[in-house]
């Protein structure tokens, strides 16, 4: 397009050259030995412009025919050229679709045709070939050729640690990653490897140096690095808990600033300042993360901060925990346990059985089953909510690649990711009914509770009218049903029934298989006749 227009504006300059000396006529006199040559100024100016243009055309073809040799070579080489990019173009398709045999064939036409000191890309397509083939030895030698190019030393490192790590060579994966990340920190699966190998092998420093390399080369967002940051610290601040207190409270404290409701953080800066007595502190602290995400590490932290609390006195720090964040199921449960071990059942189980209404899970039942056996000690009940439990969600819990623990990890014991481990419920539980965890199975297993049933002591037996029996001498006491709290019909008192039970057959000793001593009155012995001949 430039070129276009340079072009036209040339012809008009010519055209406009012409016209002017068109319009101012005059005649051009030039004396050569002796010879007066007279001519006009427009047709000398042309004689001047085909000259010109005649030399410009004979050094063309001049140059043309002395560079003809070159531009042949020059043309056969390219048409080679592009035939071999062409092959090898087609051949690192073949290498992509799986297909080994003619990749493997695509790779020999294009040796043929372009040096691989030329195109380093060859290199690749028979490394590829012989992956797909099963020669990892080839394949591996074709790596490290490429690792020792520069132009394809990325490339070659990140084939040579795929292959340790295939492998299982862990140590040699971990050299060529850190090899590539010092070389080029802007790679992200080097860098991320490195991260992962650093922090594996407990090198937090390292690892929280080479997050900020990371940052700085912008491989990874500023939300994605504060989040890394903040676990790299709070495994910092674990493995100083016990030596340096003060300064886990510190990485606990700095994790807390990047990521403000991170649990883990959170624990460990909580335990920290309970070292230091600065339980004020650490109580406020907790508040915020617990207003953020009500996690039940965070309010078990809180209600039993001062280990010489009365239960009074965590039932009351677990009351300011729900009124933080009301109508929530930690809260509750977290309530409803602390009123157990208050043994003031009553709010136990009204906050377990609001609990349950908003989510029917495996906590808020045992908290129930819990409940009847410090209240009621009736083992039809409690097997009752045990049963409840058992087909109820599980609860949350810390989970990583499908590894459950029970404490928060930096790194996933099966793949060894960084922040791997999530609070959430454990995906491999049994799915149950649609209807389970609504407020109607709740109430529906509050209306199947069966009630209570209490075996009478010796002095309430000798107090109660007795029944007589020749059969038995035992006397049962069964009471009345009672509802639960929430249901209308609840009456306060109960009526006693006397229930005979069936006289038990006496047993005589000897081991359970042992079939004792035969009755000869009542099982007579059988005749038999024994015959000689």
């Amino acid at each position: 397009m430039i070129r276009l227009l340079i072009f036209a504006i040339l012809v008009l300059a010519l055209g406009y050259g012409f016209s002017w000396l068109a319009d101012r006529p005059g005649d051009l006199s030039l004396v050569w030995e002796g010879q007066l040559y007279r001519t006009r100024l427009i047709v000398a100016a042309a004689i001047l412009i085909a000259l010109v243009a005649a030399v410009m055309i004979l050094w063309w073809f001049v140059r043309l025919i002395w560079t003809s040799p070159h531009s042949v070579t020059r043309y056969f080489r390219a048409r080679t050229r592009d035939r071999g990019y062409q092959a090898l173009s087609t051949g690192l398709i073949a290498a992509g679709a799986g297909n080994a045999l003619l990749a493997r064939k695509m790779a020999a036409r294009t040796r043929g045709l372009i040096r691989a000191d030329q195109e380093p890309l060859i290199n690749l397509l028979e490394a590829q070939a012989a992956l797909i083939e099963g020669k990892h030895d080839e394949a591996r030698q074709k790596f490290e050729l490429m690792a020792n190019d520069p132009e394809t030393r990325e490339l070659g490192l990140r084939g040579l640690y795929l292959e340790a790590r295939r492998l299982g060579a862990h140590e040699a994966a971990r050299q060529y990653a850190e090899k590539a990340a010092d070389q080029a920190p802007y790679l992200p699966w080097a860098a991320q490897a490195t991260l992962e190998y650093r922090s594996q092998s407990g090198r937090w420093d390292d690892a929280i140096k080479l997050l900020d390399q990371q940052k700085v080369a912008h491989v990874v967002d500023k939300t994605t690095a504060n989040r890394q940051r903040a676990v790299l610290l709070t495994a910092r601040a674990n493995d100083r808990l016990e030596s340096d207190p003060a300064g886990a409270r510190d990485d606990a404290l700095a994790a807390l600033k990047l990521v403000t409701d991170f649990v883990p953080a959170a624990l460990i800066a909580a335990r920290a300042l309970f070292r230091e007595d600065k339980v004020r502190k650490a109580a406020s602290m907790l508040e915020q993360v617990w207003k953020a995400d009500p996690n039940p590490e965070i309010g078990k932290a809180y209600v039993r901060a001062r280990s010489g609390d009365s239960v009074t006195d965590r039932l009351k720090r677990a009351e300011r925990l729900e009124a933080i964040r009301p109508n929530n199921v930690e809260a509750l449960l977290l309530t409803g346990k602390a009123a157990l071990d208050a043994r003031d059942f009553s709010k136990a189980r009204a906050k377990a059985e609001a609990a349950a209404r908003i989510d029917a899970r495996e906590g808020a039942f045992l908290l129930l089953a819990d409940i009847e056996e410090a209240e009621t000690g009736d083992q039809g009940r409690m097997r009752h909510w045990m049963a409840q439990a058992l087909r109820a969600p599980r609860d949350p819990a810390w989970v990583a690649d499908g590894f459950v623990s029970e404490k928060w990890l930096p790194l996933s014991p099966v793949t060894g990711r960084l922040d791997a481990f999530e609070w959430k419920a454990p995906f491999d539980q049994i799915e149950g009914p649609v209807e389970e965890g609504s407020a109607v199975s709740v109430d529906a297993a509050l209306k199947s509770l069966p009630p209570v049933r209490e075996t009478a002591t010796v002095a309430e037996t000798a107090a109660s009218p007795k029944v007589a029996s020749p059969a038995t001498n035992t006397y049962v006491m069964e009471l009345e049903p009672t509802a639960a709290k929430s249901a209308p019909s609840a009456s306060a008192a109960s009526r006693q029934q006397i229930q005979r039970e069936p006289e038990p057959r006496p047993f005589f000793g000897g081991a359970p298989d042992d079939p004792g001593v035969k009755d000869r009155k009542l099982e007579p012995e059988p005749k038999t006749r024994l015959k000689l001949f």
